[in-house]
């Protein structure tokens, strides 16, 4: 699962299995060409019109992986899920460490809390940008997910202990990755339950 707007038909993917540091040779990692023809952006996305929604691409893995300590199923929420505002969720990538910094050789990780739609679609936060199908993380002016950490996951614990995929990290404010009132944005994964069910289903 990852974002639509990671996806372009002029490029070849793979994904990478029990990554850390994307430059070391680690046991147990692996890798693993995806066939243009497993790959599944949603129908209704639209690169000139981010506002809208619909950020999210499903890749199908060709041949059966062995889970391990490192390599780990990533579970879905509930249909319409919807999280109260603070509620701690981590969002992990190798994005940029700060506003047109590097690029992270080893996977970050960082506590972004929740802000609720009521707050974060207030006029001096994002507005009218963001909507219903997205949740909004951070906000703090310190910690934000940045450039290269789209597609990845936000992670939330649940109360029986389970991790989910709440949020795909979508995009982040012009103005810099930890503007304060312009959390990081990303397409609410509970929104799309049915979508993904029906491509599961149909390849």
């Amino acid at each position: 699962m990852t974002a639509a707007h990671c996806i372009s038909k002029s490029r070849t993917y793979r994904v990478v299995l029990g990554k850390h540091n994307l430059k070391a040779s680690e046991p147990g990692s692996m890798s693993v060409e995806i066939a243009p023809e497993n790959i599944f952006v949603h129908e209704k996305w639209n690169p000139i019109l981010v506002a809208l929604g619909y950020d999210i691409a499903l890749m199908k893995i060709s041949s059966p992986v062995a889970l391990s300590n490192t390599i780990e199923l990533g579970c879905i929420p509930a249909s319409n899920s919807i999280l109260p505002n603070n509620y701690p969720c981590y969002v992990t990538g190798w994005g940029r460490l700060y506003t047109n910094g590097p690029i992270a050789d080893n996977l970050q990780q960082a506590l972004m809390p929740v802000v609720d739609h009521a707050t974060c679609s207030k006029l001096d936060w994002w507005g009218f940008a963001v909507r219903k199908t997205m949740v909004c993380a951070g906000g703090d002016g310190i910690v934000a997910g940045c450039n290269g950490d789209s597609g990845g996951p936000l992670n939330c614990q649940a109360t029986d202990g389970t991790w989910e995929i709440h949020g795909i990290a979508s995009f982040v404010s012009s103005l810099g990755c930890n503007a304060k009132k312009k959390p990081t944005v990303f397409t609410r994964v509970s929104a799309y339950n049915d979508w993904i069910a029906q491509i599961m289903a149909n390849n």
